[in-house]
């Protein structure tokens, strides 16, 4: 059949609800396929609700999920899937605001201007212009979901910052993800280390019984994650008294 990678989508309106900001991941690992199988992928298109006029807004963002607009600043964030095959340890997938016309490296470089030495033709020009992204995850937990928190069902320390769903890795020979974390913030910025949150979805002989994709916040403020493993929803909210 045809070739398809990274074929789910992320959507999220503006603020104001003008704009949709889908997310496109690219076709391959590092363009393995050519690079006119990338044609208009790995990246993140502005969609015009009224006119229907659609641009690149973002580019080099091997597979951005989880769009979503910080409360504060207002700016939109990603979470991203970087490359494979480089060792167990590298690339690190990472989180990001995403800036207007901003190339963020793939498939020529990694985090900034690392270049990958494995992707011909090597473009420099290409390099020169990537630019590194905000926060680093850890390498191959593969992001699939964020959300913002400013509800108040969750503990207080929860507020303003990113519930990320960690789908988990599939070629390194300790795990890595199968969980659901937390990033402070403060100023509209990461302002701390990742905190697990939601875990146990590997058993202790490692085998996934879940693997949680997407992350939103319902009406009451408790967080919900999609677990594409379990085929559940699962529902968080804070500890009542005495718990």
């Amino acid at each position: 059949g045809p070739i398809d990678h990274h074929w789910t989508k992320s959507l999220v309106a503006s603020p104001d609800g003008s704009l949709l900001y889908v997310g496109v991941g690219s076709n391959s690992n590092i363009t393995e396929n050519g690079i006119q199988a990338e044609k208009d992928r790995a990246a993140i298109w502005e969609v015009d609700r009224a006119t229907g006029r659609s641009r690149i807004f973002a580019s080099g963002l091997r597979n951005p999920n989880g769009l979503s607009f910080e409360p504060e600043s207002k700016a939109l964030w990603a979470v991203v899937n970087e490359r494979d095959e480089l060792g167990p340890n590298l690339v690190p997938d990472y989180m990001t605001s995403v800036k207007d016309g901003a190339f963020y490296g793939w498939p020529y470089s990694y985090y900034g201007q690392h270049v990958d030495p494995r992707v011909m033709p090597q473009r420099p020009d290409m390099v020169a212009k990537a630019i590194p992204p905000d926060y680093a995850l850890s390498s191959h937990v593969a992001p699939l979901g964020m959300t913002f928190y400013s509800a108040t069902n969750l503990p207080q320390t929860y507020r303003g910052g990113a519930f990320v769903g960690e789908h988990g890795s599939w070629n390194r020979d300790r795990f890595n993800g199968y969980k659901v974390v937390f990033v402070p913030f403060n100023g509209g910025r990461p302002s701390g280390m990742a905190q697990d949150v939601v875990t146990g979805f590997l058993n202790e002989k490692g085998e996934a019984r879940g693997r949680p994709v997407g992350v939103a916040v319902d009406k009451s403020g408790a967080l919900l994650i999609a677990d594409d493993v379990g085929n559940t929803v699962w529902r968080v909210t804070a500890a009542g008294p005495g718990a």
